[in-house]
């Protein structure tokens, strides 16, 4: 090739070039037309926009940290004034209240509840709900991120731990029915008249499988853990509560599909969440518990001394002391003077003295015992006391008309469940649970 040639050639690509070049910056400028700061502000604008878009405003099922604590439903009307209505499910008060709320800019844009509402519950760290959150209380925050919008919904990050919480439009049948959701938790710790003991039972539309089921009001939290040996799988799941049932987070996954809206039957008390191709998952009830279990063992005649306390203080309000349990407690007590109450049920196996209950009072009321054996239903797998004598300490009595219900329960001669538990409740000692093999009644007891 001649060089002018060569020249010609080189000019022409290097004009193709320039072009092309022109080209993009135009398109870079067109995506980089405004400055961070205006896109930021364009962002506020959006968001300040969106918010106040819905006729009803807006609905949020927050779960704090859905490792530890279930979920708290709060519903937000916001005005163009910088006001915000707002009301929750954190607890009974489900009103409508006032506050102020701010969209700043920041490094990103945030919704920012400035001044104290329901929100603020959640993040308070001296109000929490077991001691394990001392410090931390619910874990939950008042500023959220702005990160768009998706399918209608407004999408937040949390600005305390970057959980992802969403808002959803609300209806006027929300605002309505909040108050509902409180019936619902009921239903979900189980009414008096349900079995004491629950299953969650997965469906994959061929095979089965059975979970032990335990749900702790306080922190709105539940484990389900696989009573099949080999069968290495179990769920840990916040609860959050809706008029018709619950909500659960993280999703309990069947074949593959999540499933987190569980409805309520209030026929038998089941929960159920429904997939596709015959893909269930379901809460109910079961009459007896789905591993028996041999803990009752350690405690029958020539075992070692093991004393089991029931101390009212601190074990009243235990969510595995059963509602009819503590209105045979309460029955007990509203016979005795004011200062005299109840404050221990403890059963000593294998003593020097033998076997026997002690029922300890407040107030200066001398202790009462009942002096039993104990043997056993290998089949049902529960320990059965037997009578033997009553005595107050110096002298043999007759039965006390007033303990007559409560104790009747320790004398079940179906005999009673005995399960040494995982959880702890306030300190260190290892909790024991005495439940009836045919009623509502369950007792929480340390292990003295």
């Amino acid at each position: 090739m001649k060089i002018k040639n060569i020249y010609k050639y080189l000019t022409a690509m290097l004009l193709v070039l320039y072009l092309s070049a022109c080209s993009n910056n135009t398109d870079a400028d067109q995506l980089f037309d405004k400055t961070p700061t205006e896109r930021l502000n364009a962002q506020k604008k959006e968001l300040n926009d969106i918010l106040l878009s819905s006729e009803f405003g807006w609905k949020a099922v927050y779960f704090t940290d859905n490792t530890v604590l279930g979920g708290y439903t709060h519903l937000f009307k916001f005005a163009a004034d910088g006001t915000v209505q707002m009301a929750s499910d954190f607890d009974a008060d489900t009103d409508v209240y006032k506050s102020e709320y701010q969209v700043q800019l920041g490094s990103t844009v945030s919704l920012v509840f400035t001044t104290k509402n329901r929100i603020h519950l959640l993040s308070e760290s001296d109000n929490y709900p077991i001691p394990a959150l001392r410090s931390k209380g619910y874990l939950g925050d008042f500023q959220f991120l702005y990160y768009g919008q998706e399918n209608g919904d407004i999408v937040f990050k949390t600005n305390r731990n970057g959980q992802e919480l969403r808002f959803v439009k609300a209806t006027a049948q929300d605002w309505q029915d909040l108050h509902l959701n409180l019936d619902m938790e009921q239903n979900v710790i189980g009414a008096d008249s349900r079995p004491l003991f629950r299953l969650l039972e997965t469906n994959d539309g061929t095979t089965k499988h059975q979970f032990d089921f335990a749900f702790d009001p306080v922190t709105r939290f539940a484990n389900a853990t696989s009573i099949e040996t080999g069968y290495a799988v179990s769920y840990n799941m916040g609860v959050g509560y809706s008029p018709t049932g619950i909500v659960v987070s993280p999703a309990v996954e069947v074949a593959g599909q999540k499933l987190t809206v569980f409805v309520y039957n209030d026929a038998d008390g089941s929960f159920t969440a429904t997939g596709t191709g015959g893909v269930t998952a379901t809460i109910k009830y079961s009459n007896k518990p789905l591993i028996l279990n041999d803990d009752y063992k350690a405690l029958l005649t020539g075992k070692p001394q093991i004393v089991l306390g029931y101390i009212a203080a601190n074990l009243y309000t235990a969510p595995t002391t059963s509602t009819y349990c503590k209105d045979l407690l309460d029955k007990a007590n509203a016979t005795l003077p004011a200062n005299q109450k109840i404050s221990r049920i403890q059963i000593y196996f294998n003593s020097a003295f033998g076997t026997y209950i002690e029922y300890r009072f407040n107030g200066g009321k001398a202790s009462l015992y009942h002096n039993v054996t104990t043997s056993e239903n290998t089949t049902n797998k529960t320990i059965i006391f037997n009578h033997d004598s009553w005595d107050n300490g110096t002298a043999y009595i007759a039965a006390p008309a007033f303990l007559k219900d409560l104790d009747a329960e320790f004398m079940n001669t179906n005999g009673l469940y005995i399960r040494k538990e995982s959880f702890k409740i306030t300190y260190s000692n290892t909790i024991w649970t005495i439940t009836s093999s045919t009623t509502n009644f369950r007792l929480t007891t340390y292990q003295l």
